[in-house]
Protein backbone atom coordinates (compact mmCIF):
# COMPACT_ATOMS: atom_id res chain seq x y z
CA UNK A 1 0.00 0.00 0.00
CA UNK A 2 1.22 3.82 -0.77
CA UNK A 3 2.39 5.07 2.12
CA UNK A 4 -0.03 8.76 2.41
CA UNK A 5 2.56 11.94 1.13
CA UNK A 6 4.36 10.27 -1.23
CA UNK A 7 4.70 11.15 -4.88
CA UNK A 8 6.53 10.20 -8.03
CA UNK A 9 9.60 11.88 -8.87
CA UNK A 10 8.46 14.71 -11.48
CA UNK A 11 5.11 14.45 -10.39
CA UNK A 12 3.41 17.93 -10.47
CA UNK A 13 1.24 18.57 -7.66
CA UNK A 14 -0.68 21.09 -9.74
CA UNK A 15 -2.49 19.13 -12.24
CA UNK A 16 -5.43 17.18 -12.36
CA UNK A 17 -3.77 13.69 -13.12
CA UNK A 18 -1.33 14.02 -9.76
CA UNK A 19 -4.33 14.66 -8.05
CA UNK A 20 -6.29 12.26 -9.13
CA UNK A 21 -3.16 9.99 -8.37
CA UNK A 22 -2.60 10.48 -5.04
CA UNK A 23 -6.78 9.88 -3.76
CA UNK A 24 -6.09 6.92 -5.74
CA UNK A 25 -3.00 5.70 -4.11
CA UNK A 26 -4.64 7.25 -0.66
CA UNK A 27 -8.10 7.07 -0.25
CA UNK A 28 -8.96 3.29 -0.83
CA UNK A 29 -9.93 0.65 2.02
CA UNK A 30 -7.74 -1.55 3.15
CA UNK A 31 -5.77 -3.56 0.62
CA UNK A 32 -5.38 -2.56 -2.71
CA UNK A 33 -6.22 0.89 -4.45
CA UNK A 34 -9.54 1.16 -6.57
CA UNK A 35 -8.69 0.36 -10.11
CA UNK A 36 -9.96 3.05 -13.08
CA UNK A 37 -12.85 -0.07 -13.50
CA UNK A 38 -14.31 0.06 -9.86
CA UNK A 39 -14.12 3.42 -9.84
CA UNK A 40 -15.72 4.36 -13.39
CA UNK A 41 -19.04 1.85 -12.74
CA UNK A 42 -19.67 2.90 -9.27
CA UNK A 43 -19.89 6.16 -10.84
CA UNK A 44 -21.69 5.26 -13.72
CA UNK A 45 -24.04 3.05 -11.70
CA UNK A 46 -24.03 5.25 -8.34
CA UNK A 47 -27.88 6.65 -7.59
CA UNK A 48 -25.60 9.07 -5.71
CA UNK A 49 -23.49 10.38 -8.79
CA UNK A 50 -26.74 11.65 -10.46
CA UNK A 51 -26.23 10.63 -14.46
CA UNK A 52 -22.46 11.38 -14.56
CA UNK A 53 -21.23 8.26 -16.80
CA UNK A 54 -17.77 7.98 -17.01
CA UNK A 55 -16.18 4.79 -18.78
CA UNK A 56 -12.56 3.37 -17.31
CA UNK A 57 -10.58 4.61 -20.53
CA UNK A 58 -11.69 8.04 -20.09
CA UNK A 59 -10.29 7.78 -16.06
CA UNK A 60 -7.23 6.43 -17.43
CA UNK A 61 -6.38 9.23 -19.39
CA UNK A 62 -7.42 11.90 -16.96
CA UNK A 63 -5.06 10.30 -14.90
CA UNK A 64 -1.82 9.85 -17.31
CA UNK A 65 -2.55 13.72 -18.41
CA UNK A 66 -4.12 12.62 -21.92
CA UNK A 67 -6.99 14.54 -20.72
CA UNK A 68 -7.23 17.40 -18.79
CA UNK A 69 -10.54 19.52 -18.47
CA UNK A 70 -13.42 17.00 -17.79
CA UNK A 71 -16.81 18.05 -17.12
CA UNK A 72 -17.77 19.72 -14.01
CA UNK A 73 -20.21 16.76 -13.26
CA UNK A 74 -17.59 14.28 -13.55
CA UNK A 75 -15.44 16.35 -11.31
CA UNK A 76 -18.37 16.69 -8.78
CA UNK A 77 -18.77 13.10 -9.08
CA UNK A 78 -14.71 12.23 -8.26
CA UNK A 79 -14.80 14.69 -5.35
CA UNK A 80 -17.72 12.64 -3.49
CA UNK A 81 -16.53 9.08 -4.46
CA UNK A 82 -13.09 9.99 -2.70
CA UNK A 83 -14.59 12.73 -0.58
CA UNK A 84 -12.76 15.54 -1.10
CA UNK A 85 -13.64 18.81 -1.94
CA UNK A 86 -14.70 19.51 -5.55
CA UNK A 87 -12.07 22.54 -5.88
CA UNK A 88 -9.32 19.91 -4.72
CA UNK A 89 -9.55 18.49 -8.03
CA UNK A 90 -10.40 21.52 -10.10
CA UNK A 91 -7.61 23.14 -8.77
CA UNK A 92 -9.31 26.01 -6.94
CA UNK A 93 -7.93 26.07 -3.60
CA UNK A 94 -5.15 27.55 -2.27
CA UNK A 95 -1.37 25.96 -1.86
CA UNK A 96 -2.61 25.79 2.01
CA UNK A 97 -6.05 24.58 1.35
CA UNK A 98 -5.15 21.82 -0.92
CA UNK A 99 -2.29 21.04 1.99
CA UNK A 100 -4.65 20.69 4.06
CA UNK A 101 -6.94 18.20 2.35
CA UNK A 102 -4.28 15.82 1.77
CA UNK A 103 -2.86 16.27 5.21
CA UNK A 104 -6.69 15.04 5.89
CA UNK A 105 -5.84 12.00 3.47
CA UNK A 106 -2.59 11.13 5.52
CA UNK A 107 -5.17 10.86 8.39
CA UNK A 108 -6.90 8.60 6.86
CA UNK A 109 -4.32 6.44 5.81
CA UNK A 110 -2.30 5.96 9.14
CA UNK A 111 -5.97 5.73 10.52
CA UNK A 112 -6.35 2.27 8.51
CA UNK A 113 -3.46 1.24 10.57
CA UNK A 114 -4.70 -0.96 13.27
CA UNK A 115 -2.12 -0.15 15.51
CA UNK A 116 -2.08 3.43 15.40
CA UNK A 117 -5.69 4.08 15.42
CA UNK A 118 -5.50 1.50 18.86
CA UNK A 119 -2.58 4.20 20.25
CA UNK A 120 -5.12 7.30 19.24
CA UNK A 121 -8.24 5.54 20.47
CA UNK A 122 -6.24 4.88 23.96
CA UNK A 123 -5.53 8.25 24.79
CA UNK A 124 -9.12 9.40 24.40
CA UNK A 125 -10.18 10.63 27.85
CA UNK A 126 -7.00 11.28 29.37
CA UNK A 127 -5.87 14.57 30.79
CA UNK A 128 -4.52 16.86 28.61
CA UNK A 129 -1.03 16.59 30.50
CA UNK A 130 -0.95 12.93 29.80
CA UNK A 131 -1.44 13.10 26.41
CA UNK A 132 0.84 15.52 26.23
CA UNK A 133 3.29 13.34 28.09
CA UNK A 134 2.24 10.44 25.67
CA UNK A 135 3.27 13.15 22.65
CA UNK A 136 7.04 13.55 24.34
CA UNK A 137 7.59 9.97 24.86
CA UNK A 138 6.51 8.85 21.11
CA UNK A 139 8.98 11.97 20.28
CA UNK A 140 12.34 10.84 22.06
CA UNK A 141 11.47 6.91 20.40
CA UNK A 142 10.96 8.59 16.92
CA UNK A 143 14.69 10.79 17.61
CA UNK A 144 15.67 7.47 18.61
CA UNK A 145 14.67 5.51 15.41
CA UNK A 146 16.14 8.97 13.49
CA UNK A 147 12.44 9.37 12.03
CA UNK A 148 11.58 12.97 11.91
CA UNK A 149 10.42 14.70 15.17
CA UNK A 150 7.07 15.07 13.68
CA UNK A 151 5.26 12.80 10.87
CA UNK A 152 4.43 14.24 7.65
CA UNK A 153 0.80 14.45 8.69
CA UNK A 154 1.16 16.52 11.87
CA UNK A 155 1.57 19.65 10.49
CA UNK A 156 -1.63 21.38 11.83
CA UNK A 157 -2.12 20.06 14.54
CA UNK A 158 -0.78 22.04 17.82
CA UNK A 159 2.13 21.17 19.29
CA UNK A 160 2.92 20.96 23.19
Amino acid sequence: MAVGGDRAAGDERGTLAARLNYLFANMHPPGAPYTNSHVADEITNGEEYGETGLTEQYLSMLRNGRRANPSPDVLRALARFFAVPVGYLMGDLSASQAERVEEEVRFLVAMRDQRVRAIALRSVGLPPEVQDSLTTIISQFRQQMNLPSDPPDAGGEERP
